[in-house]
């Protein structure tokens, strides 16, 4: 039976912290709708009413392009473990890059990691717990690290080059790319 919450709870953020994953949606009013899994400890509860979480330079930029033009955006928990549950934040999304001002008292909230290209900001509008019954158990190996060893690899120079040039979404909205290559080594 589904619950809804105004708010995180304790329970709840217990829950996302012992969660080594979690998914990412969103959509503009057309296009297709993206969903996203995250791994890698990069998900920080900021109050009751706010999230954050890092994000990393990959395939695309969709995200931010549907924030951009509608903002909202659900994060899917679901615990592989016991007990078994389901945990979606419904909020409206906004990206912040490098630059931004509100950079360096956010990012502080981080390990910044080889190709952070920007944070997450959600402000929850619903929280909602389920039974996750049809979930299966599954246990944690470990990270995997070829996105790591991906962005350790590459020249800053042409990774800013790379990422200035990637403008639109699939769908083709904008997007504003970040600037500066971060290492994750600050």
């Amino acid at each position: 039976m589904a619950e809804f919450f105004d708010e995180l709870n304790d329970k709840h953020s217990a829950m996302i912290a012992q969660q080594p994953m979690f998914f990412v949606a969103t959509a503009a009013a057309d296009g297709r709708i993206n969903l996203s899994p995250k791994g890698y400890d990069v998900f920080r509860v900021l109050s009751p009413t706010q999230v954050a979480y890092l994000d990393l330079g990959g395939s695309g930029n969709e995200t931010h392009a549907h924030l951009t033009a509608d903002g909202r955006i659900t994060i899917m928990f679901c615990n592989f473990g016991r007990p078994a549950q389901i945990l979606r934040l419904y909020g409206r999304g906004r990206f912040v890059l490098p630059r931004d001002a509100e950079w360096e008292g956010l990012s502080s909230q981080f390990k910044l990691l080889p190709g952070t290209r920007q944070i997450f900001v959600i402000d929850l509008e619903t929280v909602q717990t389920s039974c996750g019954y049809a979930v299966p158990f599954m246990t944690f190996d470990k990270d995997r690290d070829t996105l790591d060893k991906y962005h350790r690899k590459s020249d800053p120079d042409e990774w800013v080059e790379k990422m200035e040039g990637r403008t639109t979404s699939i769908d083709g909205l904008p997007v504003q790319p970040t600037d500066r290559y971060i290492a994750g080594d600050e």
